[in-house]
């Protein structure tokens, strides 16, 4: 596990700027991403990409069909973060363990952005926390701005397999 303090760059309304920032992820979009075979589409927006412990976890645990494992072992770069505080106990209550994790560890870094997909967590992130939140969506929108594919493609491919 990797515990580090970084110094993060404020949130400028673009995904890409300066050096590169860190960003913590849920998840669900590296579920998304995973479904697609396009877990390298966070590499190429972010750079560095982390997930606190508790989601990495979740994502061992891969629930009952283990989706997308294999291909986040592959992806060495994002890196296991955990929390030297505890969460706050109003997200221990309101979201699971893997989305407060998230919001938790990036009040502790200063990470200004945050990628969750639930909208409950996502609400509370932004009204509560001041987080800049983006979810799978955003992140092929954006993938499809930088050249990296047709967004439609990775959506109908998506939708194929949650159907």
């Amino acid at each position: 596990m990797l515990n580090l303090r970084i110094w993060i760059y404020e949130w400028q309304g673009d995904l890409q700027y300066g050096p590169a920032p860190l960003r913590l992820a849920n998840w669900g979009p590296i579920l998304a991403l995973t479904i697609i075979d396009r877990i390298d589409i966070l590499r190429h927006l972010f750079e560095f990409v982390a997930v606190p412990e508790a989601v990495h976890k979740e994502i061992l645990e891969g629930g009952t069909t283990n989706s997308g494992l294999a291909i986040y072992r592959k992806a060495n770069w994002i890196k296991v973060i955990t929390l030297s505080n505890p969460v706050d106990p109003l997200l221990k209550t309101s979201l699971d363990a893997g989305e407060a994790a998230v919001i938790g560890l990036s009040r502790e870094l200063n990470v200004s952005l945050v990628l969750i997909d639930e909208r409950k967590a996502r609400k509370i992130a932004r009204t509560i926390y001041g987080l800049h939140v983006i979810g799978s969506a955003r992140i092929l929108v954006e993938a499809k701005k930088q050249g990296m594919g047709d967004v439609g493609y990775f959506v109908n491919l998506w939708i194929q397999f949650r159907d």
